[in-house]
């Protein structure tokens, strides 16, 4: 006998489904409202009518219309929409009216100023222009070391309105990781702030803004944003400078270049563990498809909304809130830490004065709120709330109640899980289908998500790989200086041949819901943003008295997230405080301070393959408590008592953690 679903934490209410546009996107095509299985069944196994449908319903306005929906199945190099041409910047800013507010700019000190639909057309008009009076055409490459301010997205636009290919970098990070990035792409233009705010203090990158523009050979220009006040020095760049004030104040008409439906939009970075980061390339139509099914359907985000998600800009959910312009919402801009001393409620503050109704957040904000006491909806109106997003890693069930108890009982907790890769999500919730506690609620629309085991077969109800079985509009149109492929067709379908493999563990319930167990692979999770374990081995490994490192990141059973950063040092050094404080530092610098690990522990090794490569996924595996005999073949290893000293010190830190006495390490 079948054991009964689970009860769900949160009911839709009826109407309020009923009502939704996700619904009405249902009837039209013929399809019950309240079935979200049988909408979803058809979107994956007719993903001709269904991407037609989100086409026609969303009212796509092609200067070229398309020939068919997708000419050749297969992944990769599916080929969707061919004949079409269009433009995202135009999509954009199509709905938005003069007076309407199209982004509100928040900061952590809770001052802010809004930008309206006519300004931000003409910002981006007069941007645009400057940027072809550059030299910027189609095809060429504008970038931004920017923090997350309506500048990144009217610079965004505008390159975009050319056909040029926008790639955007927060400024926490160091110039050398930006210039890992942004030198891949030989940009012609990069425009940059003067700095940033985060935790009440104002962060000065103007001279880390000069260091980049240097290591960047064939940058044509840099705009120069005054944001945060301080003075541009009046040492000589590279390259010509242009100030923003200059730059986006010129009377212009705005004009759209029709591109290909797979016209390169952007390029955002995903590191991997070694090498360089990736660049991955989506294209305008894949995009706007799919986040106007996302940002559309998923979110019920249309005109009226206001949508505040705590991002930085190299994070994918920058992308996002940049895209819910394409829905006729409003979108919000903040600049500063989710919780600062002086006021760690800041954003719910934010969300109540400007009545936002989509909140966007991360688990370890959530559970940080829950830790520290905060009670948002006794001290603030969050009324206008109707969702509250949450990504970046799973969320554990114990959050839920939290934010029924102090948010508001009618909110819709939607778990989100996605990736930078596809840049959107593969699975959530919806206005019209239930929330369980710690799980997703089901696959998004038109993604055939499957669990699979090591032979390629599905699973339900049992812990397997995250695969898509069928292509989507928004997967990767190529990676950055990877001609043939190889780099692409690797990182997803060695796995499984034709299937993409994600590098998640997740559980397909009985019930339709994701459980999402976190990454399979060896690419770190921190708070959502990913970073690659080769930025921080780079930097560490470069300090004289390191002979080698290792760093992982362990999802935790209560929903934290632990990044240990493993070091074994140089003949006649020893790891003290001193050596540890020189460690950190030298990674805030020359990474960003999200690279900072946890703790820093000395071992006698690191193991590696017999071809040299470091065992970063073993070794996370052996510290959650798998078998040495389900992990790594000792044989394979070139010194196989390092995986007996890891699997001990994985099982020292559980003993420790059941105890309640910490870590063994501390």
């Amino acid at each position: 006998m079948n054991a009964p679903y689970p009860t769900p934490f949160f009911t839709p209410d009826p109407q309020t489904a009923a009502g939704s546009r996700i619904a009405e996107f249902a009837r039209r095509q013929g399809i019950d409202s309240g079935d979200y299985a049988a909408l979803h069944r058809w979107s994956v196994t007719d993903l001709e009518g269904f991407w037609a449908g989100v086409w026609d319903y969303f009212g796509i306005d092609a200067a070229t219309p398309y020939e068919q929906v997708l000419a050749e199945e297969r992944m990769p190099d599916g080929r969707w929409f061919p004949g079409a041409t269009l433009n995202y910047t135009h999509h954009a800013l199509r709905h938005l009216a003069d007076d309407d507010t199209a982004i509100v700019a928040l900061d952590e000190t809770g001052s802010g100023y809004e930008v309206t639909g006519k300004r931000l057309r003409a910002q981006v008009a007069s941007v645009a222009a400057t940027l072809r009076d550059l030299g910027v055409g189609e095809g060429d490459r504008v970038v931004g070391y920017l923090p997350n301010t309506p500048h990144a997205i009217v610079a965004f636009l505008a390159a975009a309105s050319l056909g040029a290919v926008w790639s955007v970098c927060g400024q926490d990070y160091a110039p050398r990781a930006a210039a890992d990035r942004f030198a891949q792409l030989e940009p012609t233009v990069l425009i940059t702030a003067d700095g940033y705010l985060f935790n009440g203090d104002t962060h000065d990158r103007r001279d880390a803004a000069l260091e980049l523009a240097r290591t960047l050979p064939g940058l044509k220009a840099t705009l120069l944003v005054n944001h945060v006040g301080l003075p541009w020095p009046t040492r000589a760049y590279p390259s010509l400078v242009v100030p923003w004030e200059e730059a986006a104040t010129r009377t212009e008409e705005l004009t759209c270049a029709a591109v290909p439906f797979d016209h390169p939009l952007w390029v955002v970075f995903s590191s991997g563990t070694t090498g360089l980061p990736k660049g991955i390339v989506h294209g305008h139509g894949g995009v706007l498809l799919e986040h106007l099914k996302t940002l559309g359907l998923h979110s019920d985000l249309g005109p009226g909304d206001r949508l505040l998600w705590y991002t930085t800009t190299h994070w994918m959910m920058w992308n996002l809130v940049a895209s819910t312009l394409l829905t006729g919402a409003t979108t919000c801009t903040y600049d500063g830490s989710p919780a600062p001393f002086a006021k760690p409620d800041i954003l719910w503050e934010l969300a109540a004065r400007h009545r936002v109704t989509v909140f966007g957040t991360s688990p370890q904000y959530l559970l940080g709120m829950a830790k520290f006491g905060v009670d948002p909806s006794s001290a603030h109106d969050l009324s206008a709330i109707r969702v509250v997003g949450c990504t970046g890693s799973a969320l554990p069930a114990s959050a839920y109640p939290w934010v029924r108890d102090h948010v508001g009982d009618r909110i819709l907790l939607a778990s989100i899980s996605g990736g930078t890769d596809i840049v959107s999500g593969f699975a959530g919730s919806a206005p019209n289908i239930p929330v369980w506690a710690g799980e997703l609620s089901a696959p998004h629309l038109g993604v055939a998500l499957a669990a699979y085991d090591s032979a390629g077969f599905p699973l339900v109800d049992q812990v397997g790989e995250l695969v898509v079985t069928r292509p989507m509009p928004s997967m990767p149109l190529r990676f950055w200086n990877d001609p043939d492929g190889t780099r692409y067709r690797d990182a997803y379908f060695s796995a499984y041949p034709g299937v993409w493999r994600h590098g998640d563990w997740i559980t397909l319930t009985s019930h339709g819901s994701v459980i999402v167990h976190g990454r399979s692979d060896s690419t770190l999770n921190r708070n959502g943003v990913r970073l690659g374990s080769a930025d921080i081995h780079d930097v560490v490994e470069r300090l004289p008295e390191i002979a080698e490192a290792l760093v992982i990141g362990a999802e935790e059973p209560d929903g934290g997230y632990w990044m240990p950063l493993f070091v074994v040092p140089a003949p006649g050094a020893t790891l003290d405080d001193t050596l540890r404080e020189r460690i950190r530092d030298a990674i805030r610098s020359g990474t960003s301070p999200r690279h900072v690990p946890d703790e820093i522990l000395e071992v006698p090794g690191i193991p590696h393959t017999r071809t040299g490569k470091k065992l970063e996924v073993p070794v996370k595996r052996l510290l959650q408590g798998a078998p040495v005999e389900q992990v790594v073949n000792p044989a394979a290893v070139d010194a196989p008592d390092l995986i007996d000293h890891f699997a001990r010190l994985g099982a020292e830190r559980r003993d420790r953690a059941s105890t309640g006495t910490g870590s063994p390490f501390s």
